[in-house]
């Protein structure tokens, strides 16, 4: 179970409270007894991220339908269209 801590403690004790999710894993802070938000590591969270399908960006170029598509990279040696500017 996940240690819980007041609001007004989680503040005076805020240093603490974040060695805690550091440590020893995710820690919940409560208002009027109710749990209202979780402090967790950094790595914890990222963890939680990939988890929750988040993909790299790498990860969802790789995963696209034109992996291996030949695409017409050659540029027209033209040098564009004549245009006159009026005054």
């Amino acid at each position: 179970m996940m240690a819980q801590w007041q609001l007004q403690d989680a503040k005076a004790r805020f240093s603490e409270l974040v060695r805690a999710a550091q440590q020893t894993g995710p820690q919940t802070v409560t208002v009027r007894g109710e749990p209202a938000v979780v402090v967790l590591s950094q790595r914890q969270y990222r963890a939680l991220r990939t988890r929750a399908g988040q993909t790299s960006f790498t990860a969802l170029m790789r995963s696209s339908p034109l992996v291996g598509v030949e695409f017409d990279t050659v540029r027209s040696p033209s040098l564009g269209r004549d245009t006159t500017l009026e005054p």
